[in-house]
């Protein structure tokens, strides 16, 4: 498979997300099928913004469910607002409560 093709799938689950909850990097890979491939859903989201269409990818986020992407957000605080936003409570990088706001796209899709 090649990035392009692995990058467009990301996107899809990416886009399912519901507003208010996040997944990890490493959910998106599993649920692809491709567990081995959590630093390649990073690079995927690294280029989200380059896609024509909106890609919430400020809902990814690492395992631990730090905002371990937001440097590639147009601003620093950029991903924090928008999870905010959507009512994600954030402490110090990381979502508080993290399991509350875990959507698992294995068991939700």
């Amino acid at each position: 498979m090649d990035n392009d093709n692995f990058f467009e799938q990301v996107y899809q689950v990416v886009c399912l997300i519901p507003e208010g909850r996040v997944t990890t990097y490493g959910a998106i890979a599993n649920y692809l099928t491709a567990p081995m491939a959590a630093r390649m859903v990073g690079w995927a989201m690294n280029k989200a913004f380059s896609q024509p269409y909106f890609i919430p990818a400020h809902r990814v986020v690492n395992r631990n469910g730090c905002l371990t992407g937001k440097h590639h957000f147009p601003s620093p605080t950029m991903m924090e607002e928008m999870l905010k936003k959507e009512g994600v409570m954030i402490k110090n990088n990381c979502i508080v409560n993290f399991k509350k706001y875990f959507w698992n796209p294995m068991e939700e899709l």
